[in-house]
């Protein structure tokens, strides 16, 4: 043995040496390493830093169950935070840095938090900072400090400049695992004929065959092995996914799985850093193996404390010895054979055995301790030896050590079965949590069933996999399943291990939390004794590792303190992800300006000839304003609000949600939608409406036309256009499955414009045929069809007279195809009386001065009454919402209304997002919020809308004051009426 390298064994290449970055100092591995095993075998023991304390910690397990080893890959904008170092395949030139920790964590100044132990039990945060401590100085500097030590890594604050991809994949069964198990199931359902996807987490298939010598089908698990992925990698039929995981499966047969490529670690430009995959299987076959727990002792948290699989793991593939002396606390068999590949390799080692009739085919060359139990570890940086003693009572006896592994039990792992909504049942014989019988399109193998030999479990493998070919209608023979178990004795529980008179115990559960026993038996005593209690209470499998080595363990304690069985406590449950996951996996490509599509209206490239400057509005890409020689933004829309009043405007609505409501019931159905009634709208009319959610509050308002006796075209906002389609498809598929309605989505199929002005009808006149103009031929809310004239012919349009501007106005809609074609008509006949484009901006200047709300106002917390509606509801109908916005506190007068806000000062302005206060009184949610705020060139000053408590009134001039926190800024405003200009509405008829 070199250092902790063993001379010969495992399955690393010798031959590809690999150099890396720890903590700025260079260490050396071999090509098929993980960031773990080279540490390990460089004789680095504390590799992390616990959460709480501080405590140094070393490498606990050889797989994403991991507790302590997380570290930080590369730096800068490159870093990725709370990577499992014993997860991570070692790369050349890879940067590595441990976290937790200052200046590093082999000397970390914070691990003086642990003088402090005693004050921070279980619970404290709940306990210490409140009484009369409560909204204090002191409580406020307590928080900033307890903010600051939260979290482990640091992720860096710089974008994202890695890449990430999405991928779907269907197939007949999705096998995740390649252990014995796993593999046998997916040769079995290839031969049957099946298209399969075969998942493993690690690098390198073969899951504990990898590292672990046995007879599988009567042939040597290495030949075994080979053979099986030989067959799997030439079968077309199959795909063979390593570094990816199962992180959760989910309604409709559907798995959510990370496929994770090479990490370099050293910031390669353009690194693609992991793929989200989609998979929609039609069986789902889970062989993903167990999880060794081990069990609370003084000083268990020692680095050089492992399970005892993984010391097994570290020699038998990555060739490392994690001590010359070893000593294996255990309750079941799996440690005896991990003694015997010790001793093979050379190394010395030690076995307790909790149980008398242990193992009794024994181990040669091992000294086995029948009936005895670890007590403690000994050592203060790392492990020096270990006391151990009869579990009847008796003198303790010390055996020099450098590592201790312990066993106490196995944890099958049905993380995924249960995110289907199931829970575990307690199997007493296994002493272990395992899947339910009767998962629909999921069978169960190997030792996530809680079967420990390997040729039992490729037997299992292959009779799940023959049972789901029969499922999907194949006809293959399907062998019995086995029974579960495997070893020669049974296991004897084993959760703590408890020294009478001894003070101080440091006896851990879980190990990133640094939740001890003692933490557990307290919150029971406090009155949290529920499962999901005690996770809270304690932050029990609150890491990153969701507690796969520590829950059972906890539970076990938990059961002793409440003197119940353990079934009886319940478990928290399992809730996707199963290893963490990247966001940035999970957003894919959907960053920047690729987050959601961009949608364009259909004359975009229309609007950037004639020079308009676009903004984003939502999804979609509108024009804001369209500048003149010289002009900014305040300049043109200034401008163009004034020419839309004094003479005419044209402006691009084709954003507008449109939404065709057809069918014999589509008058019913849309008085359920709306608080007014529109079953008795004649056809060639529009009505205003406003539409509920099921809690009263407004979702959304529009106009919608009758265009016909049994259709109807209805318009929403831009922001609201999917929700509200979505809803209403939702309401015709539960709620009024019985009526005779079709919707169809036609936002792209139309493009609409507004016109608005004193001669927007003399526009009309120049460019429309077939439709009389005159007020009596088309009054106010009157829908017209006609024809366009354009310069290469005539288009069929659609025409309303409303007006969201305040001044008479008509929206024109025809085709998207002819939308150029109509804005060349009708800019031509605007600029010949005397009118101008506008955009958003003018457009949301006219409707402010009216007090029209928008999304900015209806806000999903906004009543009918709270917007100045609620005379619109009607009283003989019943409509979806009405219920629940009668509610008394929707009803209360005190709550905020909708408002018009002027500023004292008219040569002063103010800014949307300010809290309105009262005079003297500036603090808190005030009394009001601002929504909207414009430069009014009607008025001759700036105005906004907003909300305040009381209202406008109408026989004094209220003041506020509207205090602005980001600007550090508070303007003193009048409160007027929402409808600042025209409040009669003269204008709109023209």
């Amino acid at each position: 043995m070199t250092g902790f390298r063993l001379a010969s064994g495992g399955r690393i290449d010798r031959n590809n040496p690999v150099r890396f970055q720890w903590d700025g100092r260079t260490l050396d591995g071999f090509r098929g390493d993980t960031i773990a095993s080279a540490l390990l075998a460089s004789g680095e023991r504390i590799v992390g830093r616990s959460f709480k304390y501080h405590r140094p910690r070393g490498v606990y397990s050889a797989g994403v169950e991991e507790p302590n080893a997380y570290v930080t890959l590369g730096a800068g904008a490159h870093a990725t935070a709370n990577a499992k170092a014993t997860a991570t395949e070692l790369q050349d030139g890879m940067r590595v840095s441990g976290q937790n920790a200052w200046p590093s964590v082999r000397l970390d100044l914070g691990s003086a938090a642990g003088v402090f132990s005693p004050f921070l039990p279980a619970g404290f945060y709940y306990k210490t900072f409140i009484g009369p401590f409560r909204g204090t100085g002191f409580w406020m500097a307590c928080e900033r400090f307890i903010r600051r030590a939260a979290g482990m890594g640091r992720a860096s604050r710089k974008p994202d400049p890695d890449h990430y991809e999405r991928a779907n994949a269907f197939c007949d069964v999705l096998v995740v695992g390649t252990g014995p198990a796993g593999l046998a199931a997916a040769e079995t359902a290839a031969m049957a004929g099946l298209d399969v996807i075969l998942v493993e987490q690690d690098f390198v298939p073969g899951g504990s065959l990898l590292f672990e010598s046995s007879t599988i089908e009567g042939a040597p698990s290495d030949d075994w092995l080979t053979g099986r992925l030989s067959f799997l990698n030439a079968c077309s039929g199959v795909r063979v996914m390593p570094r990816t995981t199962a992180f959760g499966l989910y309604d409709g047969d559907v798995a959510g799985l990370i496929e994770r490529p090479p990490e370099s670690g050293d910031g390669a430009e353009h690194e693609v850093r992991g793929r989200f995959w989609v998979v929609r299987a039609r069986c789902t076959l889970l062989a993903t193996g167990a999880i060794e727990r081990g069990f609370a002792f003084h000083n268990n948290d020692l680095p050089g404390i492992m399970t005892a699989s993984a010391i097994r793991a570290y020699a038998g593939r990555f060739g490392v010895g994690c001590g010359r002396h070893v000593v294996l606390a255990t309750n079941n068999d799996s440690a005896h054979d991990v003694a015997r590949d010790l001793i093979r390799t050379g190394i010395r080692v030690t076995v307790a055995d909790s149980r008398n009739e242990a193992h009794p085919t024994g181990v040669e060359g091992c000294e086995v301790l029948r009936g005895c139990v670890l007590q403690r570890a000994e050592g203060r940086r790392g492990v020096r030896g270990a006391v151990v003693a009869p579990v009847t009572g008796g003198p303790a006896r010390r055996i020099p050590c450098d590592a201790i592994g312990v066993s106490g039990g196995w944890n099958p792992a049905v993380h995924l079965a249960c995110h289907r909504g199931v829970k575990p049942e307690w199997d007493e014989a296994l002493g272990g949590f395992v899947a339910p019988g009767g998962l629909d399109g999921i069978e169960v193998a190997g030792a996530a069933r809680g079967i420990w030999d390997a040729d039992t479990a490729s037997r299992s493998g292959r009779a799940a996999a023959s049972r789901a070919a029969r499922r999907l209608g194949m006809a293959v023979d399907a062998p019995p399943m086995p029974e579960a178990g495997g070893w020669q004795a049974p296991l004897r529980p084993l959760y703590e291990v408890q020294v009478s008179g001894r003070r101080g115990s440091k006896s851990f559960v879980d190990l990133q939390n640094d939740v001890s026993a003692a933490d557990i038996r307290l919150s029971a005593a406090e009155g949290y004794f529920e499962a999901e209690h005690v996770k809270r209470y304690t932050t029990l499998g609150m890491s990153p590792d969701q507690g796969k080595t520590s829950n059972v363990v906890g539970l076990g304690i938990l059961a002793a303190a409440r003197g119940i069985p353990l079934p009886d406590c319940g478990t928290t449950g399992f809730r996707p992800p199963y290893d963490p996951v990247e966001i940035g996996a999970l957003a894919g490509r959907s960053r920047g300006r690729s987050f959601r599509p961009v949608r364009r209206v259909p004359a975009h490239a229309w609007h950037y000839r004639n020079a308009a400057v676009m903004i984003e509005a939502g999804v979609w890409r509108r024009p804001q304003f369209y500048p003149r020689q010289g002009e900014g933004l305040e300049e043109a829309y200034v401008r163009e609000a004034s020419v839309a009043r004094e003479r005419v405007g044209l402006a691009d609505v084709s954003s507008l949600g449109k939404i065709a409501v057809q069918g014999p019931d589509a008058g019913r159905f849309l008085d359920h939608v709306y608080v007014n009634l529109f079953s008795t709208l004649p056809i060639g009319r529009a009505r205003y409406g406003i539409m509920l959610r099921d809690d009263g509050i407004v979702l959304d308002d529009g106009t919608t036309w009758r265009v016909g006796p049994q259709d109807w075209f209805m318009t929403t906002t831009t922001a609201q256009a999917t929700r509200v389609m979505a809803w209403m498809e939702g309401l015709l598929a539960t709620r009024f499955q019985g009526l005779r309605v079709h919707l169809t989505s036609v936002t792209d199929q139309w493009s609409g414009v507004s016109l608005a002005g004193p001669r927007s009808r003399a526009v009309l006149e120049a460019v429309i045929d077939g439709v009389d103009l005159s007020d009596d031929g088309f009054p106010f809310m009157g829908v017209r069809e006609g024809h366009l004239r354009a310069a290469d012919g005539r288009m069929h349009c659609r025409i309303a007279r409303i007006s969201f501007s305040g001044e008479l106005g008509y929206e024109v809609y025809v085709g998207s195809d002819y939308a150029e074609a109509s804005m060349e008509a009708l800019q031509s006949a605007v600029e010949n009386e005397g009118g101008a484009l506008y955009g958003l901006e003018a457009l949301g200047t006219l409707r402010i001065e009216k007090g029209h709300v928008t999304a900015a106002e209806l806000d999903g917390r906004v009543t009918l009454g709270d917007a100045g509606l609620a005379r619109m509801a009607s009283r003989k109908k019943p409509f979806i919402g009405k219920t629940l916005a009668s509610r008394p506190e929707l009803l209360n007068e005190a709550r905020p209304q909708l408002v018009g806000i002027f500023p004292a000062n008219r040569a002063e302005t103010f800014h949307s997002g300010a809290i309105l206060c009262e005079t003297g009184g500036v603090r808190g949610h005030g009394v009001g919020w601002i929504t909207a705020v414009t430069h009014s060139p009607a008025l001759g000053h700036w105005i906004g809308l907003g909300f305040a408590t009381g209202g406008a009134r109408h026989d004094e001039v209220r003041t506020l004051v509207a205090t602005d926190p980001v600007r550090n800024k508070d303007t003193r405003v009048e409160i007027v009426s929402p409808h600042m200009f025209d409040p009669r509405g003269e204008r709109l008829r023209g």
